[in-house]
């Protein structure tokens, strides 16, 4: 198998890398730094909207989904997406999608680490409006978001042979 753009594949694994690092250091630094004793800890206080730092465990995948499947099994499903997604990725040449997958890949990779560390994937960030949480969640679901958002965006909007055949000719 050929890469298409050894750059933009290199650019985009170090991304991977680079979300992967930043997802565990934060994981890391909220987790023990500033989260010992666990508590709620207001970060931006909005009057009825803000932003909360939580201890939250998800043993499921988003949403809490699937949370009785264990560990192993999302773990392996992650990884086996994550394949894909490089094999993918080393058919791109275009810079959007080739990022995107990259800051998918280091989101999942990096819940990966934390499911077969901990059991549970660590999600500390709380956004609210009024009585309403969004499910706690971390760096790296938030590259995943990032990533499937500009994939969308692309496929809906930057594409350049949207609309035309692989061959290339008018139809008549």
């Amino acid at each position: 198998m050929r890469i298409a753009s050894a750059a933009l594949f290199r650019h985009a694994i170090i991304l991977a890398g680079l979300i992967i690092v930043a997802d565990q250091f934060t994981k890391w630094l909220v987790m023990v730094e500033i989260m010992n004793p666990p508590r709620v800890i207001p970060v931006i206080p909005l009057g009825q909207t803000g932003i909360n730092l939580v201890m939250a465990w998800n043993t499921g995948v988003s949403f809490s989904m699937l949370r009785d499947t264990g560990p192993w099994l999302l773990s392996g499903l992650a990884i086996v997406v994550s394949i894909g997604l490089v094999i993918w990725l080393m058919r791109l040449n275009a810079r959007l999608p080739g990022y995107a997958v990259g800051l998918i890949i280091g989101g999942a990779l990096g819940n990966v680490i934390d499911r077969l560390r901990f059991g549970a994937v660590f999600d500390f960030i709380d956004f609210f409006v009024g009585d309403w949480h969004w499910p706690a969640f971390n760096l790296a679901d938030s590259a995943i978001t990032v990533g499937v958002v500009l994939l969308l965006f692309d496929a809906l909007f930057q594409s350049s042979d949207k609309g035309k055949n692989s061959a290339g000719s008018e139809a008549p």
